[in-house]
């Protein structure tokens, strides 16, 4: 029996056009993909030779454990299988990779991590947003947004407007997040914007300021979409560069 192998890899926010060119390859080569809620079903069509198996995580809803993932992963492993682990964004940030990582390491399973693009980056910039911009931020923060022991002792320490925020599964807690914020010292006037389902044709953005992401609404039709909010001065800049004219390119016919 031939040895099996796992790929770690990043989806990217959503796109296929955005995954590496190792990560396409992981993909058609793979006869498993373990595949996540926000890694984009497109790219499911560059495995063509593959067992598909969802075991996404949804806030508020029943999903497989983390545990029950390392399994699957490890025992098709052990049968020989080459199995893709696709996650959306960067498998190590805030996507459990490293997890997985030291689970398949234990079971001493071959294993790689292939990078992705974190929609930490990715979502700001799509919307025009540099997280970084000379003059005004030399430096970003992520955070997971889905409990305050998870983003509190960061932003507290921040002092205020002194970098990017950038927080991932955040959208439920926007209030609070907001509220820290605020009570730390930062200016109810700094820009603040909502990215939502970066890079997918349902993609949306909202600016306003840091009083009113408190209460920004956000599409009722829409509950599981994907969200990034983002803080500070480089959000003033989404209108100027999303106002700038962009373009498609696309390869030359040979």
């Amino acid at each position: 029996m031939s040895r099996g192998f796992v790929s770690l890899v990043g989806a990217g926010p959503g796109d296929p056009e955005l995954l590496t060119l190792r990560a396409v390859a992981r993909l058609r080569d793979a006869d498993l993909v373990l595949y996540d809620a926000l890694a984009g079903r497109e790219a499911l069509r560059l495995a063509p030779r593959a067992r598909w198996f969802y075991v996404g995580k949804r806030a508020g809803r029943r999903s497989i454990a983390q545990e029950s993932i390392e399994r699957l992963m490890i025992r098709a492993a052990q049968r020989g299988e080459r199995v893709v682990r696709l996650k959306c964004g960067d498998p190590f940030v805030l996507g459990r990779g490293g997890e997985e990582a030291l689970a398949l390491a234990r079971a001493g399973i071959a294993y790689e991590v292939v990078p992705g693009v974190s929609s930490a980056v990715a979502a700001p910039a799509l919307a025009g947003i540099p997280v970084t911009h000379r003059g005004i931020s030399a430096g970003f923060a992520v955070v997971s947004g889905h409990a305050e022991s998870a983003y509190g002792p960061l932003l507290s320490s921040l002092a205020p407007g002194s970098a990017t925020v950038v927080v991932l599964m955040g959208l439920a807690n926007r209030d609070a997040i907001a509220a820290l914020l605020l009570s730390s010292g930062w200016p109810r006037s700094t820009p603040a914007a909502i990215v939502l389902d970066a890079s997918h044709e349902s993609s949306a953005s909202w600016i306003g300021t840091l009083a009113t992401l408190r209460i920004c609404p956000l599409p009722d039709e829409r509950p599981d979409s994907a969200g990034v909010l983002v803080i500070g001065g480089v959000v003033s800049l989404a209108g100027a560069i999303a106002a700038l004219p962009q373009e498609r390119s696309s390869a030359p016919a040979a």
